[in-house]
This record gives structure tokens, C-alpha cells and sequence, in this order.
């Protein structure tokens, strides 16, 4: 077990046999309904240790909602809100540390890329995986291969997959992003501009703390571009309520709001930003709940495969409605978590029609697959 807001650094390994006692602290049941469990279950009368040993630890470990959580969680944000820079939190396991390995291993991902736009085309964005790096190379080569160095200039608005923030918000933040590469630059007025005129579809920005849907794709901006690049990271959150209850995103009127900036931004200010959607698509298997192994291109994943394809057919034909009502869909049993950016992207930017360039499905473990693309916004 390990926290995924990093409130904690502890890792716990709980043995199987107690793995069911973990249901048993969820605020409803009590002392007394543990230990007729672990009477029932271990067929021991005096399991007093053993339940005190069980809370002291997830206690201490900040794995309950108690006293001790909440003192974590308050340090850790304050800690971010103070901190005049965000940090290379993934640098050492999504991508190497060392900035000339960093340099080394990104050039070999990029290697034979054919970069540049054709036939005076304007890429006015691109969508990128963020799993790992190293999971997903041929797919980030793809995309990142429709920019050309006459993009070096532009402030890139980077749309993130926000697995931690809060489902119908924004989270920004304004703090540069560094990497073993160096630092960024935020474009403060753009992230001022939606704070100001959207203020009730920003969320507090700590998931950027630990979010790597951004951090990916800055790094790749940076081995490009060099590492002050001019960015405004915005992390979306799922629209989760318009997916489990029906209508659109934007019946939230601060999500209508919020939306309505980023058109007006994205009309007014084309010709200096570029898009990088930071999505990944479909997560099948056991690892995400479901009932079968799942193995890429092979079984179920060819079905997958033809219903990925048809959403990203809506999103190159720019079909915003037609593309979330297929991800509304038996509430997204696909479970695409980048449809959020997209959705938000295509919406900001509705002029804009997409091209796959390539198409992947990733065995994350042995039993789980991660799908996901490359596309380019003209």
C-alpha cells in the first residue's frame, strides 16, 4: 500500500490474510465487528494485539483518517505552496535523473524522427501518451515529431490528465517546472487570466505535486526546445459527473465558464501557443478491475482496439459531442483517463481537426494493458 498524494512516504506490505480487514476501516463499522471477523477468521479468542497492532500501524503510516493523516497532509501542502518551484518528482523512475543520460536516452527515443510541418500545414497542437517514457517511445516519437523548431518561441499550453485533482475543476499552478534539463517558464498571465475570470473551476494546485501527466511532456518540450520553455500547465479533472449522470461537462457552470476562457484565449492568442495533450486511452485487465487477463492486440484488446479507434475517429472529425457521448458509453468501461484534456481541448479549440499517427497498447504488467496514441491538431 502506498499513498498516491504522497501526504506519506511509507509503503506498508500487508499480509494476505489481513488484506480483508482493511474493509473494516471505513468509518461505518466498528472495533468490535474487526474482531469477530478475526475470531471467525483465524479461529483465535484473544486477537486484542492483533487488531491495536493493525491500526497503530496504518495510523502511523498516515493510512487513516485520523489526527496523524491529516498533520501529514497539512505539512506536505503547505510544504508545496511554499516551495518557489515544482520539482522533478518522477525524475529516476519514469525517465533517468542524470541530465546527460536524460539527454542520451531522450535523443534515442527521438531518434530518426522526421520533424517539421508539411506543405506549410500549422500543427496548432499535438496528443501525447504519459505513461512512462520508456512504455510508450514510438508513440511519443510519433507526436512529438509534428513540431517543428519554429516552435521553440510559443508558450505551450499543456493539458494534463489530473488522476488526483478534483473531477469537474482546473488545477494550475505558477510555479516552473524543473527537471534534470533545468527550469521553465510559466506564462503567469495566461494562469492569472483563468484564475481571474474562471475562479470557481480552479482547484488548489498540490495535485501538480505529484502529477506526471505534465512532467512527461515538459521533459520532452525541454530535450526539443530547450529548457526555458514557456508553459501554462493546467491539470482536468474527470467531469466525473457528467460521465456517471448524463449531460454535457459544461451544464457545471463553472466548468462552461472555465472553457469559455480557454476559447477565448486559444482565439485570441493562436499564433503564439501550441497544445500538448498529456492522455492516455484505455485501461483493461486485472490491474483495473476486470474480470480477464488482458494481453494487447490479442482477445478482448482487439475489440478495444476498435473502440479506441472510433473515438479517436470523433476526435479527428473535432465531433466534441459525438466523441464524449461514446465516452459516456456504459460510463467509460473503457476507462479512458485522458478523455478529460481531450474533451476540454476540443472545446477550447473546436476549429481543430486531428490526424493519428500512431496507435499502441502497452502490457503494463502481465495481465493489464494501457492503450494510447499519437495525434496531430491542425
Amino acid at each position: 500500500m502506498r499513498d498516491p498524494f504522497h501526504y506519506s512516504d511509507a509503503t506498508l506490505i500487508v499480509p494476505m490474510e489481513l488484506v480483508q480487514c482493511l474493509e473494516f476501516f471505513d468509518g461505518e463499522k466498528s472495533e468490535l465487528d474487526l474482531r469477530a471477523f478475526l475470531v471467525r477468521s483465524s479461529g483465535q479468542l484473544d486477537v486484542g494485539g492483533m487488531v491495536e497492532h493493525l491500526e497503530k500501524t496504518l495510523s502511523q503510516a498516515g493510512f487513516l483518517e485520523d489526527e496523524a493523516y491529516a498533520r501529514l497532509k497539512e505539512a506536505k501542502q503547505r510544504a508545496f505552496a511554499e516551495a518557489p518551484v515544482r520539482g522533478q518528482v518522477h525524475a529516476g523512475s519514469g525517465y533517468p535523473d542524470d541530465p546527460s543520460e536524460l539527454s542520451t536516452t531522450f535523443s534515442e527515443y527521438m531518434r530518426a524522427a522526421a520533424h517539421g510541418q508539411e506543405n506549410g500545414r500549422v500543427v496548432r497542437g499535438i496528443a501525447a501518451p504519459h505513461v512512462s517514457p520508456f512504455g510508450g517511445v514510438e508513440t511519443y516519437r510519433a507526436a512529438y515529431s509534428a513540431l517543428s523548431k519554429d516552435d521553440a518561441d510559443k508558450t505551450f499550453v499543456i493539458l494534463g490528465t489530473s488522476h488526483y485533482g478534483q473531477p469537474d475543476r482546473l488545477g494550475l499552478t505558477r510555479k516552473p517546472f524543473v527537471t534534470p534539463l533545468g527550469e521553465t517558464l510559466t506564462d503567469l498571465g495566461l494562469v492569472e487570466r483563468l484564475e481571474r475570470e474562471a475562479p470557481g473551476a480552479i482547484a488548489e494546485d498540490y495535485c501538480h505535486a505529484v502529477e506526471h501527466s505534465i512532467e512527461f511532456q515538459v521533459v520532452f518540450l525541454q530535450h526539443l526546445f530547450g529548457p526555458r520553455i514557456k508553459v501554462v500547465p493546467v491539470l482536468c479533472g474527470s467531469y466525473a459527473r457528467s460521465l456517471y449522470l448524463g449531460g454535457k461537462p459544461e451544464d457545471n457552470d463553472d466548468v462552461r465558464r472555465a472553457l469559455g476562457v480557454l476559447g477565448d484565449i486559444a482565439a485570441k492568442e493562436s499564433a503564439r501557443l501550441r497544445w500538448v495533450l498529456g492522455v492516455d486511452m484505455a485501461h483493461m485487465g486485472a490491474r483495473y478491475g476486470d474480470q480477464f487477463e488482458a494481453k494487447a492486440e490479442e482477445g478482448e484488446m482487439g475489440q478495444v482496439r476498435e473502440r479506441d479507434l472510433g473515438r479517436i475517429g470523433r476526435i479527428e472529425a473535432g465531433d466534441s459531442q459525438g466523441f464524449w457521448e461514446q465516452v459516456q458509453e456504459n460510463r467509460d468501461d473503457l476507462k479512458w483517463c485522458g478523455s478529460a484534456p481531450i474533451y476540454t481541448f476540443m472545446k477550447a479549440v473546436p476549429e481543430a481537426r486531428g490526424k493519428l499517427r500512431h496507435y499502441h497498447q502497452w502490457n503494463i504488467d502481465e495481465q493489464s494493458v494501457v492503450s494510447f496514441g499519437a495525434l496531430e491538431f491542425e
